[in-house]
């Protein structure tokens, strides 16, 4: 499997900076003892540095807010995932538990407030890839059936036409849903190279040290401006 992230993404966004994490052979079946409290610490964590303001006016979340506007995309109709999981958590909602690993990198993104996508690597239809999105491209929102076409240019998660998330990091579609039966997991971590870029390795150590407790070996990495892409 290869990620690949496409020129004109970081002409612009040229900070951009990817933490990946790649696992085989995970257990999502079997409920973890300590996901509960670790979503709820990472829930207080949060919590304690956003403060009271309006979440996007957070300099956390600026940055991600000014990324979607140099790509063309309005942060007001369509939020960045972590916009839009820290102003839940900000209202007091809930986070559900999905499975396992679900659970454990969305305790993980509230913690380091860091967008984290999870996809079963077992759903990509050969390598991955940020890029604009073409004619051919097609999506499948989560729990629906019909198809939806980015409009060409959008930036977009995919895999050969699939999309896996539209708009970089606003949603993730039901193509590249991580269920009880995935095992073979990638996991991109979207920061800035001059903003984050410690919360992300920060963030991808841990996950690597979970998996290890749990008898998985992981793959660390990192794709950026100068180094656009990874293989396994």
């Amino acid at each position: 499997m290869k990620f690949m992230v496409s020129e004109e993404f970081f002409e612009k966004v040229p900070n951009a900076y990817f933490g990946i994490v790649y696992f085989n052979n995970f257990d999502n079946k079997t409920k973890l003892a300590f996901t509960d409290k670790m979503l709820e610490e990472s829930i207080k964590s949060a919590k304690e540095r956003l403060g009271e303001g309006r979440v996007k006016e957070n300099p956390l979340i600026i940055p991600y807010r000014d990324a979607f506007r140099n790509l063309g995309i309005n942060p007001n109709k369509f939020m960045c995932s972590i916009e839009a999981l820290m102003t839940r958590i900000s209202k007091g909602g809930e986070i559900p538990h999905i499975n396992p690993i679900v659970d454990i990198c969305n305790a993980l993104s509230i913690k380091y407030i860091l967008p984290v996508g999870v996809h079963d690597v077992d759903n990509f239809n050969g390598d991955l890839e940020i890029r604009g999105a073409v004619e051919s491209d097609i999506f499948v929102p989560f729990g629906r059936e019909e198809v939806e076409h980015p409009e060409v240019g959008e930036i977009v998660y995919v895999s050969s036409n699939e999309v896996k998330t539209r708009r970089w990091t606003w949603r993730q579609g039901e193509k590249s849903k991580v269920t009880e039966e995935t095992s073979n997991i990638f996991v991109p971590i979207d920061g800035f190279s001059d903003v984050n870029k410690d919360e992300v390795l920060a963030l991808q150590k841990e996950l690597v040290e979970i998996l290890k407790s749990l008898g998985i070996e992981a793959v660390a990495d990192y794709v950026d401006k100068e180094k656009r892409s990874f293989k396994v």
